[in-house]
This record gives C-alpha cells, sequence and structure tokens, in this order.
C-alpha cells in the first residue's frame, strides 16, 4: 500500500499542533513535533539562562542537536512506510530543520540535503503566521516578527526542493481541518 505521508508545517504559533490533534482526533495517524521535548532538555542541561529566539543557544554542539532532529523526523518517515493506513500526518518535516538552519545562518553538509532529497512527502501545507493567535512559551522563543521572517524561509526551503506548500487559510481549527482534508480529494 503506498501511504500519503502529509507535511502540516509553518513557523511557530501558527497553530500546526493544534491541527495535528485535531486530525489525530479524527483517526488519522500522525507524528508528533519533536523539537519542542528536544528544546526543553537542551534548556534543562544548558548553561545560558537569558531567554533568546534560537533554541540552539542552549545547546554546545548545534549541528549534533539538528542531525539529532532530522534523524527523528527520518526515523517517523520511514515509520510511516510501514503503517496499515492511506495518509499519515507530520507535524513537520526534514525539510524545516534546513530551513531553520538557513535562518540561523548555520552550515551543514551535503548529508542534510541528501536526507530531504531522498525522502519526499506527497504534500505540504504551510500555515501563515497570525498574530491574533501567536504565543510565545518555554519552547517557543520567537517572537512574531521572527515567525514571519520563519515563514518565508520553510517556503523557500521547500520550494527548493521542488514542493508547492499549500497555504491553510486563517479560520477555525475545524474550518482548516476541512480545507487539509478536502484538498487531498483532489489530489
Amino acid at each position: 500500500m503506498s501511504i500519503k505521508k502529509i507535511v502540516v508545517t509553518g513557523a511557530p504559533g501558527t497553530g500546526k499542533t493544534v491541527i495535528i490533534n485535531g486530525l489525530e482526533n479524527q483517526g488519522y495517524r500522525c507524528f508528533h513535533e519533536i523539537i519542542r521535548s528536544m528544546t526543553a532538555k537542551a534548556k534543562l542541561d544548558g548553561t545560558k539562562k537569558t531567554p533568546v529566539s534560537n533554541p540552539l543557544a542552549f545547546v554546545d554542539d548545534p549541528l549534533k542537536f539538528n542531525q539529532l532532529l532530522l534523524q527523528g523526523r527520518l526515523s517517523h518517515f520511514k515509520e510511516a512506510q510501514d503503517l496499515d493506513t492511506e495518509v499519515s500526518f507530520f507535524d513537520r518535516g526534514m525539510p524545516d530543520v534546513l530551513a531553520y538552519m538557513n535562518y540561523f545562518k548555520q552550515s551543514y553538509g551535503q548529508d542534510f540535503i541528501n536526507t530531504c532529497e531522498n525522502h519526499k512527502y506527497d504534500v505540504v501545507f504551510i500555515m501563515p503566521p497570525w498574530k491574533e493567535i501567536y504565543v510565545s512559551d518555554n519552547e517557543r522563543l520567537e517572537t512574531f516578527d521572527e515567525a514571519e521572517k520563519l515563514h518565508k524561509n520553510l517556503m523557500n526551503t521547500y520550494k527548493a526542493f521542488g514542493y508547492s506548500p499549500i497555504s491553510v487559510p486563517k479560520t477555525s481549527v475545524s474550518e482548516r481541518i476541512s480545507f487539509i482534508l478536502n484538498e487531498l480529494k483532489r489530489i
């Protein structure tokens, strides 16, 4: 069975997790974001006490942190291939790692690019920045202005890998979920 792998991405605070949770509540297999738990752990383990928007400020080896993040998302991708379901949703995809690394001006090797090129998702939905719902917290460290810039980086990175991200309208959670599911019927 060919499983459609669907990414729901976007800048911080755009409602991705709520949408993923809503899809999961409807019975869809969803892979949850792993960066929040990784950031929380890095903050606990790190020595930096001043709040910053870059979670890598809390780690000694930012490249290793990003490698672990990319490998975690790759593990989700591979796990989805063995499921007995037609569709799997992902709260962020592998190209997100590169988009953030580009934003924070961090270098990465060809292995990062190869991982993204060799493991393609079927569809990418992107949640646009939405000031009215944006909230920062202990793991979401970016300002709204930074979220807008990250959105542009995400769009550019996914397009560079040949994707055509579908922008999800700023509507209610149920309407956003319906939009995603209706778009998938047309693909």
